[in-house]
């Protein structure tokens, strides 16, 4: 462009949308601050030393697990002979459509004190599904995807010719996988275990379903005290020091460089790699990590429904909590779409330090857990904003907040693919720059709009402890109902909710995974933080 002065309008749009962003995280820093010596002493007491403790074990334990299960089942898929391969990749993927907290849930049901397989089978049922193990096992399975899905793509993409070199050189298989493939994936795996991190770190669910004393469960239970709140927004900067502490490795692990194709030969696809005798047990171990992540839920869940009788809630109650759900999801997938806009036309066509700033700002507002912005929303509306509290605008604020840099990354990147020519020709033949934008830009970054508008719906449908905060009153959703249901062990009514919690995301993550082969590699890397 010539000019390098951004237009007032979307400069002014942009500076805006950066700030409402930023709203939770600097009030929890003024309350933080303004708690001057008290604050100080919850953050040096015993009881959050051992909470921050927890919390980095499960951190630590969760990404691992899911590291291990996501590469050994993207290498399984892309590069071997492995029978029924192509159904397994997509198999493997589906468990992102069940919330944690459900998966929780069926753990709970099928192997739990006094769960199905007590009963089946006459035992006490696995009381270690409580605490550490059973919560990193029920994170890790939840988030694998994340990992596979990186994995696999940067598989795809790897010149085959790097193997093939060392190959000839005399290594072995396994000392080329060690030697060539592992440290040429390491961005794709890094990205991905930061994504299982910072879900680990800001999780509620399953943490509370599976009782395990991590920050998040201690904020939500601090918050409902009627006494003392102050220590819940402390411990809510707590969390996002350790939060931030994660970004940090996760900027590390992108210097580390990007995977790069060269040459003619990076065009073919790789040999695969002939497993022998180890190809049937390849598939029984991808097929026992689907049925634990993804059949064993919707089979408890479907038992639950059919044993439920008149447990069931009515037709009417749930098509309500439904109703409700998706309104919010839309609400806030248009919301955020809308409020990307400008930040993503600022990044886009102005790469100045000022752009970069509002984009940086924007992005570190996804490093806030969702418990940490509604909790700094109530502190914010009672004290400031006190006819917004508990109104479905701060609810889809909230929701927009959170979810903002999904959208945004969905449009800068639609946007950096429009050449800017073709709006330079609109603008020189007479149209005006709304004119421009309806005719020319906009049903190019269409795609990309609606890509990032699915990621924020998806997201907000499952979306449960900003919703338990600040959800107006009686306004129930699918997730709030699975919540109550479990609160008071009532599972077979949560069975009805959050199959059809389920049965509603199937077709948005299918959606996802239609974007990301028709776009490729464009579509393979995860949002960008800063």
């Amino acid at each position: 462009m010539r000019s390098r002065s951004a237009p007032a309008p979307l400069a002014v749009s942009a500076v805006a949308v950066a700030a409402l962003a930023a709203l939770p995280l600097a009030y929890l820093l003024i309350r933080g601050i303004g708690g001057g010596a008290d604050a100080w002493e919850i953050v040096t007491r015993g009881r959050t030393a051992a909470l921050v403790g927890r919390t980095v074990a499960l951190v630590a334990g969760a990404p691992a697990l899911a590291t291990a299960i996501g590469v050994g089942l993207a290498w399984l898929v892309v590069r071997t002979d492995m029978p029924g391969r192509r159904l397994f990749g997509v198999l493997a993927a589906l468990p992102l459509v069940i919330p944690s907290y459900v998966l929780a849930l069926a753990f709970i049901a099928a192997i739990g004190p006094g769960g199905l397989t007590g009963e089946l089978w006459g035992g006490p049922g696995a009381a270690w599904i409580f605490g550490y193990r059973g919560a990193t096992l029920a994170l890790a399975l939840a988030t694998y995807p994340y990992v596979f899905l990186l994995t696999a793509a940067a598989l795809r993409r790897m010149d085959p010719s790097l193997e093939e070199a060392a190959r000839s050189l005399g290594r072995s298989r396994a000392a080329a996988f060690r030697q060539v493939t592992l440290p040429a994936l390491r961005p794709a795996i890094g990205a991905g275990a930061v994504l299982v991190a910072l879900y680990a770190l800001s999780d509620f669910g399953v943490v509370s379903l599976l009782r395990y004393d991590a920050l998040t469960r201690a904020i939500y239970n601090q918050y409902r005290s009627l006494f003392d709140r102050e220590p819940a927004a402390v411990l809510g900067l707590v969390l996002v020091v350790l939060t931030t502490a994660v970004l940090v490795l996760e900027a590390r692990s992108r210097e580390r460089g990007r995977l790069r194709r060269s040459g003619a030969a990076a065009d073919r696809p790789a040999e695969l790699v002939p497993l022998g005798r180890w190809r049937w047990p390849a598939v029984a171990a991808c097929a026992a990590v689907v049925a634990v992540a993804l059949v064993l839920p919707v089979a408890v869940l479907e038992w639950w429904a059919l044993s439920a009788g008149a447990e069931l809630p009515s037709e009417g109650e749930v098509a309500g909590w439904a109703g409700n759900s998706l309104l919010v999801s839309l609400l806030a997938a248009l919301a955020a779409t809308a409020a990307a806009l400008p930040l993503a036309a600022l990044a886009a066509r102005r790469r100045t330090a000022f752009a970069r700033s509002l984009e940086r700002v924007t992005y570190a507002a996804n490093a806030l857990p969702g418990i940490v912005i509604a909790l700094s929303l109530v502190f914010f509306a009672t004290r400031v904003a006190e006819p917004l509290y508990q109104t479905l605008a701060l609810l889809v604020f909230a929701y927009v907040v959170r979810f903002l840099p999904q959208a945004l990354a969905g449009a800068s990147g639609a946007l950096l693919r429009v050449d800017p020519k073709l709006e330079q020709a609109s603008r020189g033949l007479g149209a005006g720059p709304w004119r421009t934008f309806a005719r020319v830009t906009a049903p190019l970054v269409a795609p990309g709009l609606l890509a990032g508008a699915t990621l924020v719906f998806l997201s907000t449908m499952k979306e449960l402890p900003a919703t338990l905060l600040l959800r107006p009153i009686g306004f129930d959703t699918l997730a709030t109902e699975v919540w109550t249901a479990t609160g008071v062990s009532a599972y077979s009514e949560a069975a009805a909710p959050a199959l059809l919690l389920i049965v509603l995301s199937a077709p948005v993550v299918w959606l996802l995974q239609v974007r990301t082969r028709g776009e490729g590699a464009a579509a393979e890397e995860p949002p960008p933080r800063e």
